[in-house]
C-alpha cells in the first residue's frame, strides 16, 4: 500500500533508476534476440533465458569496473563485452554472428520499452519535480532510448557525469551536485533495495516502485537490502498521486 507523504520533506528533484524502473529490460532484450536466436539456428536457446544470462553479468561488470585502473568505460562497452563472453559460452563464434550483428544487439539496449505507467507517470511527476536520470546507462544509450519510448526527462544524469557506476556512492553524489542541489534534497526513485540502499546512505531520499515482473515473476536478487523507504508507490502515476502531481 502506498505511503502517505504527509509529515515528511518533500525532494526539490527526482532521480530514475532507469532499467527495470522505468522500462522493461527482459521483454524488449528478449523480443530483440529471437530473431537473432533464430536466423543463427539456435532457437534451442530461450530468449528469456539469454536475457537473463546477459544482464545477470551486469553488476560484476559494474564493479570490476569501478576498480579498474584503467578508467571509466561506457556500458554500451560493457554490455558488448559481456554479450561476447556469453556467445561463447553458447558455442556462438563470429562466423554465425559477426561484428556488426553484435553491434546492433549492444545497441537493443537502446531500444528498451516502458513499463506502462511510465511515460504518463513521468509526464505528471515533472509538473512538480526536475525529473532525471540517475542510471549506469551512458548518455548515447539514454538519449536514444528516451526519444524512441517518449520519456520526457529534463536532464541525462548519472554513471557517465559521474564517472562511476552505480552502487558507488560518487554515482549519487555527482547527481545531487549536478542539479545544485544537496544530496538529502535528491529522492532516488528505483524498483531496486539494492541501488534505494547505496543511495540512501549517500544521503539521498527514497522512492521504491516495484516492478514484480522485472525478472520474469522470478524473486529480485537484491531482497535482502529491503528497508523502509521514504516512499513506496505501486507506479510511477500512483507515486504522482502521493506526491501532489
Amino acid at each position: 500500500m502506498a505511503q502517505s507523504e504527509s509529515n515528511r520533506a518533500l525532494p526539490k528533484a527526482l532521480a530514475f533508476d532507469v532499467f527495470g524502473t522505468v522500462v522493461d529490460w527482459r521483454t524488449s532484450i528478449a523480443r530483440e534476440v529471437a530473431p537473432v536466436l533464430s536466423r543463427i539456428g539456435r532457437s534451442d536457446v530461450d530468449c528469456h533465458d539469454f536475457a537473463d544470462r546477459w544482464r545477470a553479468r551486469y553488476l560484476p561488470a559494474l564493479l570490476a569496473s569501478n576498480k579498474s585502473e584503467s578508467g571509466f568505460v561506457k556500458l554500451d562497452s560493457l554490455h558488448r563485452t559481456m554479450l561476447d563472453a556469453l556467445l561463447l559460452e553458447l558455442g556462438v563464434d563470429e562466423n554465425m554472428l559477426d561484428d556488426a550483428a553484435r553491434t546492433d544487439l549492444v545497441h537493443a539496449w537502446h531500444r528498451l520499452d516502458p513499463w506502462p505507467d511510465s511515460v504518463a507517470g513521468l509526464a505528471r511527476l515533472k509538473q512538480r519535480f526536475p525529473i532525471v536520470t540517475l542510471s549506469n546507462g551512458n548518455i548515447s544509450l539514454m538519449i536514444n532510448m528516451a526519444r524512441r519510448a517518449g520519456l520526457p526527462w529534463d536532464a541525462i544524469l548519472g554513471a557517465e557525469i559521474a564517472q562511476a557506476y552505480k552502487p558507488a556512492r560518487q554515482a549519487y553524489l555527482a547527481t545531487a551536485a549536478a542539479l545544485d542541489i544537496a544530496p538529502e534534497e535528491l529522492c532516488l526513485v528505483a524498483a531496486h533495495h539494492g541501488d534505494l540502499a547505496a543511495a540512501r546512505s549517500a544521503g539521498l531520499m527514497t522512492a521504491f516502485i516495484p516492478r514484480p515482473l522485472e525478472y520474469g515473476g522470478a524473486p529480485a536478487p537484491d531482497l535482502s537490502y529491503k528497508q523502509e523507504w521514504e516512499f513506496h508507490a505501486d507506479s510511477l502515476t500512483g507515486l504522482a498521486d502521493q506526491l501532489g502531481c
